[in-house]
């Protein structure tokens, strides 16, 4: 595999970021309507403080990963958090680097835009996934809670 390049979305990649988020939702035994591909898709690219981020990892010129992230106000710092919301590598490339240089890639935007801290969360059984997590940042004790 030659060396992963890290860029920002372009409309043009459509197709490819509706295969790897399909592909993310899979894994994670979940969908979403059309409605909400059409949303984010949107929304990816609308000027905004707080409106979502998309990078993707190429090898060879071809998409294999993904990654969304977003900014928002916190009560607890004066700069911003950034929320790594998704992040997907294709299976036959997993190991390789590429979900690493999209965390960074994620962690150098944050420093750019000044904020406090970059954060994620994943399932318990992603286990290959915890295994770069435990690496390149710190498991912290929260348990998370979500409306019924």
């Amino acid at each position: 595999m030659n060396d992963i390049t890290i860029r920002p979305l372009t409309k043009a990649d459509e197709p490819e970021w509706r295969r790897l988020w399909t592909a993310y939702l899979e894994f994670y035994k979940t969908s979403v309507p059309e409605e909400v591909y059409t949303t984010t898709w949107k929304r990816l690219f609308e000027d905004g403080e707080y409106e979502p981020n998309g990078l993707i990892a190429e090898t060879d010129g071809k998409p294999v990963g993904l990654v969304h992230y977003m900014f928002h106000r916190t009560c607890w710092t004066v700069g911003n958090n950034c929320y790594l919301q998704d992040l997907y590598a294709d299976p036959a490339i997993r190991g390789k680097g590429v979900g690493r240089a999209l965390i960074e890639a994620v962690y150098e935007k944050a420093d750019r835009a000044g904020a406090a801290n970059v954060y994620w969360m994943t399932q318990d059984f992603n286990e290959t996934a915890r295994k770069l997590y435990d690496r390149i940042a710190k498991l912290t004790p929260f348990i998370k809670y979500q409306r019924k």
